[in-house]
């Protein structure tokens, strides 16, 4: 190597292109460096674990949501945070970093996190419901009962019970019927079959049927129930357990700034499962409901009609269906509103009346207006002022 060139001091030899002049060094000094990185969202897309993809759709600014994960949050973290603690969040960003989150920023961090909140639960609420699609045998025994559309009850088939009732009652036959026809193996839901008795459909011609019975039996109030099933007792203390987590449903969506849940919907039932009760399922307390709805309204009757059934030795399946009764007359005192019967009791206001107590009240009025037609129109027939032809 020529020592001349050595010792000329080219290692150290500046770029005049690259000298900037003292004003411009001051200005690059002062700019914020954000407008660098805005486009870093493209070039970049997995560097912060997540949050850049939850936040770019909400305006919010890479460098923002760098200097979030730089203090340590994570998605999973962001999505279990209430409210306050996202303001405290955001508070700390701009202490620290001394970076002005815009006031678009921070609605679109509370926007995002809501949003990504609502799009997990979507998922696992089409999740549960394709498990069940994909394999409805499984999952209609794993709840115990059958689902509400199944539920169009047949139990009163051999209790002399005519006129109105069977017609309401009659309707869930011909799906069954239908149902069995498509299907090699059914699964027998009505409630027939439920309480032990005999398939009246005698053409399955090899269909095989897995019988299903009642998890609890008639005992009197205050009787302990023995053996494998559990007395009415305990199934009222169900509906009681329920109201609890709707309440605990309902402060966890007020800390989130949710919608609360103003009665007993699927998520109060995933969050009971969640929490370990998960005996409490939708379709049994939604199959006993007429008959919580009995004992909240007129305990002194529903405590006679148990005595009464467990004297004559009756499954819990008859005794259901005999609850109906008293509610419509119930509702006929108080002009047939049985919504407004359930919203002005506490204990069921939480509840959804049964489309078949519903359907029974409105065939129960139409007929009682039917009778007093007739009854008017043939007093004003035999009237002393009437002339015959």
């Amino acid at each position: 190597m020529d020592p001349e060139t050595f010792a000329s001091g080219s290692f150290f030899k500046w770029d005049p292109r690259g000298v900037m002049a003292p004003a411009r060094l001051m200005e690059a000094a002062a700019a914020p460096q954000p407008p660098q990185t805005v486009a870093a969202y493209v070039g970049r897309p997995r560097e912060l674990g997540g949050i850049e993809e939850l936040f770019q759709a909400y305006g919010i600014r890479y460098y923002t949501a760098a200097k979030i994960a730089e203090l340590g949050f994570t998605v999973s973290t962001l999505l279990g945070m209430k409210e306050e603690e996202l303001d405290e969040m955001m508070n700390s960003v701009s202490q620290i970093f001394r970076w002005e989150l815009l006031v678009g920023e921070r609605y679109g961090i509370k926007a995002a996190v809501r949003g990504e909140r609502r799009r997990l639960e979507e998922d696992d609420s089409r999740r549960r419901h394709l498990d069940i699609t994909t394999n409805p045998l499984d999952a209609l025994s794993q709840e115990g009962l059958s689902e509400e559309p199944v539920q169009q009850e047949k139990e009163a088939a051999g209790s002399g019970e005519g006129g109105t009732w069977e017609m309401v009652v009659g309707g869930g036959r011909k799906k069954q019927r239908r149902r069995k026809g498509q299907k090699k193996v059914v699964e027998v839901d009505n409630e027939d079959e439920l309480d032990g008795g005999d398939d009246d459909d005698g053409d399955g011609g090899g269909v095989y049927e897995r019988q299903r019975e009642h998890p609890f039996i008639v005992t009197e109030p205050g009787e302990v129930a023995r053996g494998k099933k559990n007395g009415l007792d305990y199934l009222f203390h169900l509906y009681e357990q329920c109201r609890d987590f709707l309440i605990q449903v309902q402060n966890i969506a007020k800390d989130r700034g949710e919608k609360c849940p103003t009665k007993v919907t699927n998520q109060v039932f995933r969050y009971a499962k969640k929490a370990g009760a998960s005996y409490i399922n939708k379709p049994k307390m939604r199959h006993y409901v007429h008959c919580y709805a009995l004992h909240c309204l007129d305990q002194e009757a529903s405590n006679a009609l148990r005595r009464a059934f467990k004297e004559r030795g009756e499954n819990v399946g008859a005794w259901r269906q005999a609850c109906y009764k008293p509610l419509v007359s119930i509702a006929a005192r108080q002009g047939w509103d049985i919504d407004a019967i359930f919203n002005a009791h506490p204990c069921l206001a939480v509840w959804y009346v049964p489309t078949k107590l519903r359907q029974l009240c409105h065939a129960e009025r139409n007929g009682a207006a039917a009778v007093a037609a007739a009854a008017g129109s043939s007093s004003v027939s035999g009237g002393p002022d009437h002339m015959g032809f």
